[in-house]
């Protein structure tokens, strides 16, 4: 969500008012532009001595963001930035997309300039620099992220204050996937959500937002009588009878006019009330206080959609499947990287621990009974009086292909496929023979005799299967000629592993060695 405001007048008054649509500021974009960043960083890094034809224009907005940003930088430190500041670095970035916008628009693209691609990677490594600010500004006092936030501005319009929504369950998850929590951090969060308001303990999942009881239809639309009898246009107009605004209902309750569906219909009522003999002055006096309590009996500028108001459909009280299979995603790809990064056992066997946790709770690890369905068939959610509902073909199946691969330790690092099962369990064994089905490269039923103490899949149309053994790991590369490949470690190499990518049919199996010690 982008924020944005404008001034207008009264027409019967002087007095300035601000109003601003979309109020929202995601964090949860934020998360996901770091990601994006550093995936950019590391992808652009070999090519920095090179340079781009880029049109002028570009190069320009480029340059003005980058510059922009450096100074918004030196602003940081540890402290968290003051309301001038936000307010300036909004205003610099904002004029930058603004005044490029309106120059293509005037006089199209009007040539070509020469960029850098250093200058890219040090514009990534600077909008990192004040991401990272930004989401760890977010960490809440309860050990969670904030996942929306909405912005403030002032009435002189020279700051900007920022002021958090309740948890959501999609914070964390972006939180967690943006690269920035080391995995003990990501193992702390992890472990708080277990405890927080979003976990819903009957499903062994979690919420999308903390469930709450909404108020009845009389009980909306109440003004404080204190609050009213503050603003002394309103106390004027309730001692008048003047209905207009507010009004007393039968049991004496103070509401505003019922006719009213937003902060627009109250601005263009005080206008016309503004206009009436007498009334003018008091209403360019009281308009942005009316306003300001409109907004808190109403809370319109957090209203964060069906979430607010329904029960059903990702509602409240929900499991949405779909973030919680996208939560099981982040969640292995920082037990994978503590993997990579040699951390610790017991945090590495601790993150493991939370993504099965996380895992136990999806669908196909429950009975009918427990998921109200089919458990192995994707659904949308589950409301809080009932089980999965809403089937169909939703993003859950893709996080779930993901995440079995990721289980199952097969990776593919620039061109290269390696096979390195960290979060698989030993119980995944077989412990008696069987036979394996499965479809070749060619389309044609083919199968294998399993012994136990075995597991197999395929990757690519081609059956890999995995043995447990007690020294290091080991490949062994079956090819169509009836040849084999012995490679030590748990990699094709890339001469292998385009044959594998490419599908050409000339590999026929591969068996990998996985040691006992890697198995959980």
């Amino acid at each position: 969500m982008a924020a944005s405001g404008s001034t207008r007048r009264g027409r019967s008054g002087t007095t300035p008012t601000t109003r601003s649509w979309g109020h929202g500021v995601s964090v949860v974009t934020l998360c996901y532009l770091r990601r994006y960043a550093a995936f950019l960083e590391k992808s652009l890094s070999n090519a920095a001595g090179e340079a781009l034809p880029v049109s002028t224009e570009v190069v320009i907005w480029f340059r003005r963001v980058l510059s922009a940003l450096e100074r918004a930088q030196r602003h940081l430190g540890t402290a968290a930035i003051g309301g001038r500041d936000r307010k300036s670095v909004m205003d610099e970035l904002g004029l930058a997309f603004s005044e490029y916008r309106q120059s293509v628009y005037a006089r199209g693209f009007t040539g070509r300039a020469r960029l850098a691609v250093g200058e890219v990677v040090g514009l990534c490594r600077t909008a990192m620099g004040v991401i990272d600010h930004g989401i760890r500004a977010n960490r809440r006092n309860d050990g969670l992220y904030n996942s929306y936030v909405l912005l403030e501005l002032s009435g002189d319009g020279k700051e900007a204050a920022v002021r958090p929504l309740p948890e959501m369950l999609e914070g964390q998850v972006a939180a967690l996937s943006s690269g920035l929590p080391d995995p003990a951090e990501a193992a702390d969060v992890l472990s708080r959500l277990f405890s927080s308001a979003l976990y819903r303990e009957d499903q062994r999942s979690f919420l999308l937002y903390p469930d709450r009881q909404l108020p009845s239809f009389l009980d909306r639309n109440v003004v404080p009588p204190d609050r009213a009898s503050a603003v002394p246009l309103l106390r004027d107009l309730l001692e008048a009878g003047e209905k207009s605004i507010v009004e007393r209902d039968a049991s004496g309750a103070i509401r505003f006019h019922p006719d009213f569906r937003n902060a627009g219909d109250l601005e263009r009522a005080l206008d016309r009330l503004g206009d009436r003999p007498g009334r003018g002055e008091a209403v360019a006096r009281d308009r942005d206080a009316v306003m300001r309590l409109f907004e808190q009996v109403f809370k319109h500028r957090e209203y964060t959609g069906r979430s607010s108001v329904m029960y059903l459909y990702e509602g409240l009280g929900c499991v949405y499947w779909h973030m919680v299979a996208k939560l099981l995603v982040a969640a292995q790809e920082i037990a994978l990287r503590a993997a990579e990064d040699g951390t610790s056992k017991r945090l590495s066997d601790d993150l493991a621990v939370l993504y099965r946790r996380i895992r136990s709770g999806l669908g196909f690890e429950k009975t009918p009974g427990e998921f109200g369905a089919f458990p192995t068939d994707p659904y949308s959610h589950t409301p809080r009086h009932g089980g999965a509902q809403q089937p169909g073909m939703t993003g859950q199946v893709k996080e779930e292909i993901l995440t079995r691969f990721g289980e199952l330790g097969v990776r593919v690092d620039r061109g290269v496929v390696r096979f390195r099962p960290v979060l698989l369990e030993s119980c995944e064994f077989l412990r008696e023979p069987t036979l394996f089905s499965y479809f070749d490269v060619h389309g044609g039923a083919a199968s294998l005799d399993l012994d136990a103490g075995k597991m197999a899949f395929t990757f690519c149309q081609v059956p890999v299967v995995y043995e447990t053994v007690e020294g290091d790991a080991w490949v062994c590369v079956a090819l169509g000629d009836g040849s084999e490949r012995l490679i030590a470690g748990d990699q094709l190499g890339p001469e292998l592993s385009r044959e594998l990518l490419g599908r050409t049919g000339r590999i026929a199996k591969i068996s990998v060695g996985v040691p006992q010690r890697s198995l959980q």
